[in-house]
């Protein structure tokens, strides 16, 4: 995924209760399946939509008509998409906070040189984490998949791997010292931890890596979660 920060503008969501109303029918009306509702249904919908009228009494009239309509179909509303909904609003509200570019996956290092830019020219909002390994060292493969599980719940932090014998400084990273875990920030280390494993348990997991660097204060706030699918029959507050 692209490091780069996203330049594509949200659309705007209206606020107030007539605007989270506007926006709620608009949302209703795109997502329904048109083939499935009754024409009258979809005419209301529509208009619910899109109220304007050139006519003061066409609008009287569409309004009456809303009253008696639009109470019937709050009672038989489809909660699915109404949950579908509310979490597209907090996800878009959550994007609209967040700042510097995203990711998704432990990014391979090949040199010292792409060790350096990504220490050097990274977002200076973006905390870089640099895991240090090499093959059959002891540690280095489980902390290898304890990061894959941090990228996916830290999509504001750049996780990377190199080995020790391509950063260009393999006697400072000789076996003995492995796994490595270095923290960057805008350029500054902001951590430096040498032989990693001997700060945790023998058998260890993406719990106990994250429970560290949270200790020093070096992960930001997680991710927002969606409600998960299973929490689709779920009842709406």
């Amino acid at each position: 995924m692209s490091g780069s920060p996203e330049s594509e503008e949200l659309p705007a969501t209206q606020t107030g209760p007539k605007g989270v109303i506007h926006d709620w029918r608009k949302f209703k009306l795109e997502s329904e399946d048109h083939e499935s509702i009754p024409p009258n249904k979809r005419e209301l919908l529509r208009q619910m939509s899109n109220p304007k009228t050139s006519n003061d009494d066409t609008r009287e009239k569409i309004n009456r008509k809303m009253s008696v309509q639009e109470y019937e179909m709050i009672q038989e509303e489809d909660e699915r998409c109404l949950r579908k909904y509310r979490r597209q609003c907090m996800q878009e509200m959550h994007e609209r906070l967040s700042f510097g570019p995203k990711f998704d996956a432990v990014y391979e290092l090949d040199s010292g040189e792409a060790f350096l830019d990504v220490i050097e020219k990274e977002h200076p909002l973006t905390l870089v984490v640099v895991h240090i390994y090499d093959d059959g060292v002891t540690g280095c493969d489980a902390l290898n998949n304890c990061l894959t599980c941090l990228a996916a719940e830290y999509s504001a932090v750049k996780f990377c791997r190199i080995r020790g014998s391509a950063t260009g400084a393999g006697e400072r990273f000789s076996g003995d010292v492995l796994p490595a875990l270095l923290v960057y920030k805008a350029g500054e280390l902001l951590g430096n931890f040498m032989r990693f494993t001997k700060h945790l348990n023998e058998e260890f997991f993406a719990t106990d890596v994250e429970n560290f660097l949270n200790e020093y204060g070096l992960l930001p706030e997680k991710d927002f979660a969606a409600c998960p699918v299973e929490e689709e029959n779920a009842d709406v507050e």
